[in-house]
Order: C-alpha cells, then sequence, then structure tokens
C-alpha cells in the first residue's frame, strides 16, 4: 500500500468543511470525500446550554450549583419557571459548565460564566423542544444545543512516518558548512523552518523531476527564524495552549517544554490546586474529565502532538526537529500546555471545548493554538456543507464558544506581563474556499492559510475574508508531480520521505509513527501552529524586553510584520486532486492570480520582533500591584528580575510605606508580602541600577467564604 495514502491533511473541525477554489479542471471532478465528516454538526442528544439571566444569580447560589464538576449535579434550579421545565422534564440534571477556580472565581463572575449551565434530561424531549421552551422564559438569556464537535480529517489517515533509515542519519552540523544553527537531526529536512531551496537530501534521482522539485522550492519560503533565533529562542514564561488531541508528552523533542502545573500530581484524582480539575499536570483530558494526556485511541492521528513540536521541540540536542520556540537546554523555550478536545473516536462538544478555552485563560496560557473550526460559509454544496457565512451568525448560534473565547482575549496574560489578554489563533480551513470558517474568521482572532514550499499558496488552502496571515502548512496534491512512489527500485525509505518532502515534518506519538516519533501531516491545521510559534518567539522577546502590549497590539503587530507573497500568485498552479485517495488520475490546473491581495502576507519571525524592539512599540512593564490575604498563610511572592530590563543580573531592595498594614522582604530573590491588617499602603523596589518602581498593597479577607480574594 502507498505511504502516501496515509498522509492526514488536517483541519480538524466542527463537523463541517468548504468549498473548492474556481480552477480550470481538465477531468470531470470526482468525490473523495468521508461522508461522516461531511455530515451536519450533530447535537448532544438530551443536553441544552442554557445562560441564565445575572437578575438569578442568588437564586443559583442559594441553589447549591456553584459546586465543581466532579460535584453531584441538581435536579432543580430553585428558579420557578425554570423548574416548572424541569419538572416536565422529568429525571434530569442541572450542571455549571465551569467549575469553580478559586483563584479566578472573582474573575469568573464578573465575565458572567458563572450564569452557564447544561441541562441533561432523558430523550422523552427532543432538543428543540427543550430549547424552545426554556428560549420563552425571562430568566433565560439564551439556550442552545450542546453541539458534537467531530474532527473534519479522516481518522483512517494516519501521518507518513518519517524513514528509520533516515532517522538514524548523522545530525545536522551546527554552524558547519551547511550553515544551520542548530544540531537537529532532521532540520535539513524542515523547509517550512528554514528553506534553502532544493536540497541534494530530498533524494530525486531522474534528472526531470530534479528539475520539477527545484522550481517547487524557493528560498525564504519558510517563518523566517535565522535572524529572530539572535534576538530570542524563546521564554518558559510564555504559554501556549494546545486545542487538540493529546499531546504526547513523553517525547523526548517535547517533555522539557511541556507546561506543568506545580500544584498538581499527575493522574491524581484530587483536586490540590483547587482549580476544579483532579490531576491536571500537564494539562486536562476534556472529553475524558480526566488528568490523564491520551493519545493512544486507535483512532488518534497524532495531530496534538505534531502541532506541538513545530511549535517548541527542544533545539540544538543532537536529534530529531527543529521547533520555531522551543529554545535549547541553555536558554529553555516556550511552554506547551494539553488541552485535549479530541480522543479517538470520542466526541467533543461545545461544553468540554468552552471548559478547555477558559482552563487555558486561568492557567497561564496567552496563545490558543486551534487547529479546528467550522467550515466556511462559501462552501460549495455539490461537496460540503456551508458553515456560518457571518461573525454574527456565528456568535448568534454559538454564544457559549463566544463567551469562552471572549474570556480568553480579555482574561489570559497580565496587565504587568508581555501581553494583557490571549491571542486565538485558527487554522483558515481547508475547502478550498474564497473565505475562512468561523471561530477563526472572527475580528478577535487569527485565521491562518497555507502555502507551499515556493511562496503558492496551498492548493486546498481556505483564502480570502476572515483570513489575516498565511504560513508554511505543506502540499502533497502539488508536490506530488515528481514523487513516483511505485518505483521499486527505489529504496522505500527515501521513496516515503519523497512522497512526503513537501509536507510538515514534526513529532508524533510512536503508535502512529512506526516507532519513529517523527512524520509528516501537511494542511491549514500545520499552518497555524506556525504562527502560534512566531507569535509565541514574539511574546518571548517581549518578556525579554520587559515589554508590555495589549492583545490587540500584538495581533495587529503579528499579522504586519509579515513578507508579502502576493508576487507569486501569478500564473496557473497545477496539482493532482485527491492524489492520496485517487493516485496520479485526476489533474487540476487553478489560476494564482485569484488568491493575490486576498491570502495575507507570510509570517516573518524576524520581522516581528524588529518591530517588537521597535522604540514606539508596546510599554514597559512595571512591578504589579499586590493583592494579598490576612497572615502568613496567604503570603504573596513576585519576582522583580522580570519587571526590570536584563534584571536577573540586579539585586533589589523593598520599602513599604506604612508597616503596619503589610510587611516585606527580598528572599531568595523574590519580594515576599504578608498581610498584617485590612487596608492599603504604597511601597516602592529599587534595583542596584538605581531605577525605582512605586506600586500598592491592598490587603482584604477572603470573599464569601468560598477561598478566593
Amino acid at each position: 500500500m502507498k505511504m502516501n495514502k496515509y498522509l492526514v491533511s488536517a483541519f480538524g473541525a466542527l463537523a463541517l468543511i468548504a468549498f473548492n477554489a474556481c480552477s480550470t479542471d481538465e477531468t470531470v471532478e470526482p468525490s473523495a470525500t468521508d461522508s461522516e465528516s461531511q455530515s451536519e454538526p450533530a447535537e448532544m442528544a438530551g443536553e441544552v446550554i442554557v445562560k441564565f439571566d445575572p437578575s438569578v444569580s442568588d437564586l443559583l447560589d442559594e441553589r447549591g450549583l456553584t459546586q465543581t464538576r466532579s460535584g453531584a449535579a441538581a435536579t432543580r434550579s430553585g428558579i420557578s419557571s425554570v423548574d416548572e421545565v424541569l419538572d416536565m422534564l422529568g429525571e434530569c440534571q442541572l450542571e455549571r459548565v465551569f467549575p469553580i477556580d478559586e483563584l479566578h472565581e472573582e474573575q469568573t463572575r464578573q465575565a458572567g460564566l458563572h450564569l452557564w449551565y447544561v441541562v441533561r434530561f432523558s430523550d422523552k424531549y427532543s432538543t428543540e423542544e427543550v430549547v424552545d421552551r426554556l428560549s420563552m422564559l425571562g430568566e433565560v438569556q439564551s439556550a442552545t444545543p450542546n453541539r458534537t464537535i467531530k474532527r473534519a480529517y479522516r481518522s483512517d489517515r494516519k501521518p507518513i512516518p518519517f524513514p528509520k533509515e533516515l532517522l538514524n542519519a548523522p545530525a545536522t552540523r551546527a554552524d558547519g558548512a551547511n550553515g544551520y544553527v542548530y544540531n537537529d537531526a532532521l532540520l535539513k529536512w524542515e523547509w517550512h523552518v528554514i528553506n534553502r531551496g532544493y536540497q541534494d537530501h530530498f533524494v530525486i534521482d531522474e534528472e526531470e523531476d530534479a528539475e520539477v522539485a527545484k522550481a517547487k522550492f524557493k528560498v525564504g519560503a519558510d517563518v523566517n527564524c535565522e535572524k529572530a533565533w539572535e534576538r530570542s529562542t524563546g521564554d518558559p514564561s510564555i504559554v501556549v495552549a494546545v486545542l487538540d488531541e493529546g499531546i504526547y508528552w513523553r517525547h523526548p523533542d517535547l517533555q522539557a517544554n511541556m507546561w506543568v502545573n506545580e500544584g498538581e500530581t499527575y493522574g491524581s484524582h484530587t483536586d490540590n490546586d483547587k482549580n476544579g480539575y483532579e490531576g491536571d499536570y500537564y494539562g486536562y483530558d476534556f472529553i475524558n474529565n480526566t488528568g490523564i494526556i491520551s493519545c493512544d485511541a486507535s483512532a488518534d492521528t497524532g495531530h496534538g502532538t505534531h502541532v506541538a513540536g513545530v511549535i517548541a521541540a527542544r533545539n540544538n540536542n543532537g536529534i530529531g526537529i527543529t521547533s520555531i520556540a522551543g529554545g535549547t537546554a541553555e536558554n529553555p523555550g516556550v511552554k506547551v500546555m494539553s488541552c485535549q478536545i479530541f480522543s479517538g473516536n470520542s466526541s467533543s462538544n461545545t461544553v468540554s471545548l468552552a471548559r478547555a478555552i477558559k482552563y487555558a485563560a486561568d492557567n497561564g496560557a496567552v496563545i490558543l493554538q486551534c487547529s479546528w473550526g467550522y467550515g466556511s460559509g462559501a462552501a460549495n454544496g455539490y461537496e460540503y456543507t456551508a458553515g456560518f457565512a457571518t461573525q454574527e451568525e456565528w456568535e448568534t448560534n454559538c454564544p457559549l464558544e463566544k463567551a469562552s473565547l471572549d474570556y480568553f482575549v480579555h482574561n489570559a496574560g497580565s496587565p504587568n506581563g508581555p501581553i494583557e489578554g490571549g491571542i486565538p489563533i485558527f487554522a483558515s480551513g481547508n475547502e478550498y474556499a474564497p473565505a475562512a470558517g468561523f471561530p477563526g474568521a472572527a475580528d478577535y482572532c487569527v485565521s491562518v492559510n497555507a502555502i507551499a514550499g515556493d511562496f503558492t499558496i496551498s492548493t486546498f488552502s481556505n483564502y480570502g475574508p476572515g483570513s489575516n496571515i498565511s504560513a508554511p502548512g505543506g502540499d502533497q496534491d502539488y508536490y506530488f508531480d515528481y514523487v513516483n512512489v511505485a518505483d521499486d527500485n527505489q529504496n522505500p525509505a527515501y521513496t516515503a520521505a519523497r512522497g512526503a518532502v513537501g509536507c510538515v515534518l514534526s513529532t508524533l506519538p510512536p503508535q502512529v509513527s512506526d516507532g519513529t516519533e517523527y512524520g509528516y501531516m501537511e494542511g491549514t491545521s500545520m499552518a497555524c501552529p506556525h504562527v502560534s510559534g512566531v507569535a509565541a518567539l514574539g511574546l518571548s522577546y517581549a518578556a525579554q524586553l520587559r515589554k508590555h502590549f495589549t492583545a490587540a497590539e500584538f495581533r495587529k503587530l503579528l499579522v504586519e510584520s509579515v513578507t508579502s507573497i502576493d508576487e507569486y500568485q501569478t500564473g496557473n498552479k497545477s496539482y493532482y486532486h485527491y492524489v492520496t485517495d485517487l493516485g496520479k488520475t485526476y489533474r487540476k490546473i487553478i489560476p494564482l492570480t485569484q488568491y493575490a491581495g486576498k491570502v495575507g502576507g507570510l509570517t516573518n519571525a524576524e520581522m516581528l520582533l524588529a518591530a517588537i524592539a521597535d522604540e514606539s512599540a508596546g510599554t514597559s512593564v512595571t512591578f504589579p500591584n499586590i493583592y494579598v490575604g490576612i497572615g502568613a498563610e496567604n503570603a504573596v511572592k513576585e519576582d522583580p528580575a522580570r519587571y526590570f530590563k536584563q534584571g536577573e543580573t540586579l539585586t533589589y531592595t523593598l520599602k513599604i510605606d506604612n508597616t503596619s498594614v503589610a510587611t516585606g522582604e527580598i528572599k531568595d530573590g523574590m519580594a515576599v508580602f504578608t498581610g498584617l491588617a485590612e487596608g492599603a499602603t504604597t511601597a516602592s523596589i529599587t534595583a542596584s541600577n538605581g531605577e525605582v518602581q512605586k506600586f500598592n498593597i491592598t490587603v482584604r479577607k477572603s470573599a464569601n467564604g468560598s477561598g478566593w480574594l
């Protein structure tokens, strides 16, 4: 069986795919779609999502409905009109969507997220009936189905493993004749990270095929990291949440860069840190409600591990791949948090998705890596089911998704860190459509198109309205011209490498990579993590410079600091449509001019970091105001080095003006604050370079007996 047949053209979506771009067909178009993945997104039977009006918040609290996820769900709300409907339903349950996170409960309530509940009932009544009845009530702001979220890629298509025979080849020479900065063994195959143009190690023996190959790899059709790495290689204070299949956290190229919740024990059945989730050490599996991250179900593709590697595999360790922001052993890179929303054949749903987004914000992530989304509203009905056509339509039909994304955009990050708010980054979609899919097309998100190794738009990529930026995503149908997988005279390992050479190489779990733990995928879902990695690298540099941006400021900088690729969208592009299913039987030609001005620029790490360094960009971070409870058990620690440029090299002196309210000291490099009495006082911290920063300390008791301040 051809290795290429298992290449996943990956765009994890909520069951909707989209439209086939305008093209010149040379034969009648066949269909090679999977009927299951094209279906309308199903509703979770017997589940409705309700947002209550703020006027009934106290009634819900009195009823005791603010339990954690693991608590027993209530059967009635304490609101008479709502309970009449619940009485009609008979046996039913009412559960708060977002479990209590003691540290963030006040913030949760300010955002109104404590008002969202899921109602579960028997099949005696349809979802539509229950939605209609609840929507009529004045105490209910909205009632919508809990939608089933499915992949838009087929789980029977696995990645192409990297050839075992090449895996143990000599490591890439650092600072050698090949000019690569890092010594990672597989870097020379990662055109999407560093594109040197056609390389001899692509192993194209036939002269004619080699000439075709050379035309399809152009120097610089990559994310332009090399100069950027001279400024920053990543920073562990920057966390990227990967909403996807679980990340294989044991991977030797990933384990050092996994986000870790120090307050938890992996797989524990106790919520040690009181954030509402048990055992969430590397993140959380929101499908199976467990802190154990999995990626070994028979239908898993390794997609979450693959995107994580693009962002944050450890660099210069002599093995595996090079990532965009993974840093080195000497200078650790960014962290990836596994927010698992897909697992095997199990479907995700709106509630699980919303919980994952809020979890990411509350636990330190500032970038959402989202290789999923609804199909384009411009979908071709012949092949695909159209998604939402406008932002208003998506927000109206998916209010909980919007509310959770709003929370992330406005509450991730810190007013005293490199970014205040968060950046959700989405794949635009693989539907050949002239519009991006939602939620990525919303104006507070970043939507990513895919390009091939010669700057041309990938043949499958969405483009146009709603998309902001492009990045390498592969294009196997395009590169298949010079791949002869049926040639028995070729070494099978080299044949496989040739078959996938135009795709993205990254980390994989062993069970989907023939034990090699590396392999190839393609799609806008592969372009997406390149932009997430560049954004993470930019925020790492901002952290090093002690600069601060709002989410809107940084998002604008990200999509504008790019390489123009319109000049490459000229002439025609020929490819073999559905080549992984049909082979080289259906050749298509598309006019590239239709993409000019509609694909955004190519993400450019060097340009972004240069823009961040500009004196006019951002503001300087300052030592934060401190909020502390009374008593030593509520003491607050803060690292002053984070707020002074080159702060790691300085020493600090702390002064508190009213020591009857609070005391403080510098201990082991940390500023430690203890509240003595309710009230407020001014304070200052002085660095050994003479710089002084002033701030306020507020001491208060815990609120409502719930443990949060």
